[in-house]
This record gives structure tokens, C-alpha cells and sequence, in this order.
């Protein structure tokens, strides 16, 4: 069986004789029932080849679709001018950038539609190639923008850039709206939809499906998907790896499924994932191998964001599907890019709350935070992780804690924001990703604990002061009775004290009951 992984070429995959999983039903329904859209999903997700199959679709090109759903479904099979717009191949660097590349697909259309109008700007030459399509057809023009945001995405921290990209797109796209009586039909795909600095905000025919149950499963894989086109597959990913093909099933959702891009909607599998694993007959974290936008990590290191808290705040509906580079919540970027998904919904209030999707997001994106959050040791004489992970799960108190000690004396970092918070954050990072059971700012009837690592026979209460004593931090464990859940558990419970040295950036002083 043949996957194809990096193809996103419609033609390609049927001509070639890929595995082609059917999403032509939804297709049809889209372009049968209305023009505008916009949909954000995650990268790798397939975004790219759904724009190549309404690419081939309208330019009706029937025998790619043989045997598909919507081969049963249209009768006409209309052919139309289609204008398909990719923005993800060029790094946007300058204000140069984004004209060069608008440039780059205007030449081509001109050369089909006219180019007697090639010397104005280029939202002007947009509009006349779009009438010039219709008018040199006689039909009316599709339009299909893959990325539409990479620009905004890429200049997230220069806000002077973006600007210039967002007021150049706004005008470009505004075209949409304009020759609204020559257009059949325009489909508009992103990573995310930003708010207050919007290119839509003419667009108000838009219809953003990103959140719409109906469509919850046009990108990406189904459980019952995964069973009937991929069987065969399964069956020999298990053989390969020594497991039942049930057991095989079982790992590929606990890995790769879990998406939910509306409340009803279906789960998904992330396709990319998927295919590699089945390709290479070995499970791996292939999504965070194709990278992860630094910026995402920068924004949660900017705001200040505590990492126990991604998947306990609640967020409305419009802030989910809306991103605003000026909000401190990082929530809707990291729900838009995939590294969050929908895990509850409140429909009194409007509110979701939301989770990380599978293990594979889950450790690989923990695995990511941590250059960005550990110190940098210098050397590895004073501090070893099997060490670590022996002596917090043997119960070795005072030997972990010197060793966290010493990743500080010998680390090289800067602090962000606040440097409690910081500190928290670290220590969630670095004992998540060692595998415990590590929980941040707890809460409890008198207060909240800063940090309770919990190993099947070991619980560690940590509190941690900047700028104060450990017997402070101890204290108020005492007092504000951290430890009295855990009265009757059979495990052995310390009690540590962590004090920060807010000049020093290291820990000066610590202490353990």
C-alpha cells in the first residue's frame, strides 16, 4: 500500500495509486450549497490536498473521481476558471516578501486571463483577473487561498511588519467581496483566524466552518476511517511491532487520535502521524518532527503563563476561534495549531475548556518546552537524569532536591516574568517530562500547593519562596495543612521547602520534613 506522505496533489494520489481517504461527500455538499468559507485546522492536517480536490472538482476533471462519493452525486460537471492562491512556500522577511509572491501567482493568471492592467497594485490587478476569467470563460471563477495567514503568522513578534502584511492582504482579499457577481465559489484555509487585526473584515459573507459539527471531519482521520481503509495496515504495523491488532488499534488512538474541532464533532486522528507510522511500521512522534513555530513557546514565556493551567482555564467561543496577538492568553493559538483540543463545553455560559489530544502532543510538546524552560547545564558532573528519576522514585528526598540544586547552580538562563511562576513552570516541565504525576498551583481548602509530585509509593510536597528562607515555604505547608488529603494514603509523604535567590537565580536555600 502506498501513503502518501508530503503529497497534497489530488490528481497525484489517485493517477499514482496513493491510499485516498473519501472526504469528496463534504465537497459536494460545500460547493452545492453556498460560496464563501473559511476553515483553520492544524498543520499536516490535509488542509492543502482538500483545496487541491475542489481544485480538480471545478475544473471538472471527472475520472480523478471515479468510484468516490461524489460521483454519485453531481450530474454536470461544470468546468471553471479556478485561481488557487499558496502562501506557504515563501519565508516573509521584508515588505518585499509578500508583494514578490502575490506577484509570483499574478504573472501566471495573467498570462491566461490578461495582463493589460499588470502595472497597478496588486489588489487592482486581482480584480481584473478575476473578471478577466469570467469574461474569457464565460463562468464564474473559483477562488482557493491555502494559508491565507502565513504572513501574520510569521511576523507574530514584529508588529510594524505584520501591519504592512495585514493591510496588503485585507486590500488583496477585499477582492473577493468586490467581484462577488464573477465568483462561483471561494474557499480560504489557515492555521488560525486572527481577530482585531483581521483580513475578513470585509468579508462578512465569510462562513467560517472551522467549529461547525457538520464539517468537524473534512480534514484529518475517523476511528471508523482508520478501520476501513487502513485495516489491512494495522494488521501489519501489529505483526511488525508484536502486538494483536486490537492492542495495535488501542496504541494508535491513545497516540495519534483525540482531535475534536467542535463539541459533537467527531474525534480525528492526526493523518500525518498516521501515515508515517504506518508507513514505516514503527510508532514515533512524526508531527513534532516536521517543527514546532518557536513563537508559540515564546508567547506562553511572554505572558507569563502558568503551564498547569492550559488545560483547566475556560475559554469562550469567540476567543476559540479568534486569535488576538495582543490578548496574554495563549490558549487560542495553541488550540488553532493543534497543540490544545476541545475537551468539555459549557453551554450556559459559552465557554470550552480544553485538553492536549494525545500522547503524542502531550510528550512531544513538553519534550519541546524543556530547552526552553530548564536551565542549560554547563556540565553534567553535578546532575544526571536516570539519577534524578532514581532518587525521587526510591524516595531519596534529600539527594533529588541537592541534585535540583545543582542543575541551578550550574544552569545558564534568564527569567521571564515572574520568577515564582517561572520557577513552577520549570519544575512542571522538568518532572513531567521524566514521567511522574506533577501537579502545579493544587488547590486545597486553605490554599494552593506550588507543586505535588506523586510516585506510587512516594508524595512530595514542594513550596517554593523567591527571595525568602525554606523554613518560610515549610511553614506554610504546615499551616495551611498542605498535606492533609493524603492522611490516610499508605505512600510516604516530605515535605520541601525551595527558596529562590532572586539575584543569584539559584536555589540558597532548601529544607525536607
Amino acid at each position: 500500500m502506498k501513503y502518501p506522505i508530503g503529497i497534497q496533489s489530488f490528481s497525484t494520489i489517485i493517477e499514482d495509486g496513493y491510499v485516498y481517504i473519501d472526504k469528496t461527500d463534504a465537497v459536494y455538499n460545500l460547493a452545492s450549497t453556498g460560496c464563501y468559507y473559511f476553515l483553520s485546522r492544524p498543520r499536516r492536517f490535509g488542509k492543502s490536498l482538500l483545496l487541491s480536490t475542489f481544485e480538480a472538482y471545478f475544473k471538472g476533471v471527472r475520472e480523478l473521481f471515479d468510484g468516490l462519493a461524489i460521483s454519485h452525486l453531481e450530474k454536470n460537471w461544470i468546468t471553471y476558471p479556478v485561481l488557487r492562491l499558496d502562501l506557504n512556500a515563501r519565508d516573509y522577511k521584508d515588505e518585499s516578501s509578500l508583494i514578490a509572491e502575490l506577484n509570483r501567482h499574478l504573472e501566471t493568471w495573467e498570462k491566461l486571463y490578461g495582463d493589460e492592467f499588470r502595472d497597478r497594485s496588486v489588489e487592482e490587478r486581482f480584480l481584473h483577473v478575476i473578471r478577466g476569467a469570467y469574461e474569457k470563460t464565460g463562468q464564474k471563477v473559483v477562488v482557493l487561498i491555502d494559508e491565507y495567514e502565513k504572513p501574520l503568522l510569521q511576523t507574530i513578534n514584529n508588529p510594524n511588519l505584520r501591519e504592512t502584511y495585514r493591510s496588503t492582504l485585507k486590500s488583496f482579499y477585499g477582492c473577493l467581496k468586490t467581484c462577488d457577481e464573477y465568483i462561483r465559489f471561494a474557499f480560504l484555509t489557515g492555521v488560525t483566524r486572527f481577530g482585531k487585526i483581521s483580513v475578513f473584515s470585509d468579508l462578512n459573507n465569510l462562513n467560517d466552518i472551522s467549529l461547525d459539527d457538520r464539517y468537524s471531519d473534512i480534514c484529518g482521520i475517523t476511528d471508523e476511517e482508520l478501520h476501513r481503509y487502513l485495516d489491512s495496515s494495522i494488521a501489519a504495523l501489529a505483526t511488525k511491532n508484536g502486538m494483536s491488532k486490537e492492542d495495535c488499534y488501542a496504541r494508535m488512538r491513545r497516540d495519534y487520535d483525540g482531535y475534536r474541532f467542535s463539541i459533537n464533532g467527531k474525534g480525528m486522528y492526526n493523518p500525518f502521524s498516521v501515515l508515517r507510522t504506518l508507513d514505516r511500521l514503527q510508532f514515533g512522534e512524526y508531527w513534532f518532527e516536521t517543527g514546532t513555530p518557536e513563537f508559540l513557546v515564546r508567547r506562553l514565556q511572554k505572558t507569563n503563563y502558568p503551564l498547569s493551567d492550559l488545560t483547566k482555564q475556560a475559554v469562550s467561543t469567540d476567543n476559540l476561534s479568534n486569535l488576538d496577538v495582543d490578548d496574554d492568553n495563549p490558549l487560542p493559538l495553541l488550540f488553532q495549531s493543534g497543540y490544545l483540543t476541545i475537551n468539555d463545553y459549557n453551554a450556559r455560559f459559552g465557554t470550552y475548556t480544553l485538553r492536549f489530544p494525545n500522547r503524542e502532543v502531550n510528550e512531544g510538546f513538553t519534550k519541546y518546552l524543556y530547552p526552553f524552560y530548564i536551565p542549560k547545564t554547563r556540565s553534567r558532573s553535578n546532575f544526571s537524569i536516570m539519577n534524578f528519576t532514581e532518587d525521587v522514585e526510591s524516595g531519596n528526598a534529600e539527594s533529588f532536591v541537592k541534585r535540583l540544586v545543582a542543575m541551578f547552580d550550574d544552569g545558564d538562563y534568564q527569567i521571564v516574568g515572574n520568577q515564582e511562576v517561572y520557577f513552577q513552570n520549570t519544575l512542571y516541565v522538568f518532572f513531567k517530562l521524566l514521567g511522574f504525576y506533577v501537579e502545579v498551583e493544587r488547590h486545597t481548602s486553605d490554599g494552593r500547593m506550588d507543586a505535588l509530585i506523586q510516585t506510587p509509593d512516594y508524595i512530595y510536597i514542594i513550596e517554593i519562596k523567591v527571595g525568602q528562607s525554606a523554613a518560610i515555604a515549610l511553614q506554610q505547608i504546615d499551616d495551611k495543612q498542605y498535606a492533609a488529603p493524603f492522611a490516610t494514603d499508605h505512600r510516604r509523604l516530605f515535605k520541601i521547602g525551595l527558596n529562590f535567590n532572586p539575584t543569584t537565580r539559584t536555589i540558597d536555600d532548601w529544607g525536607i520534613k
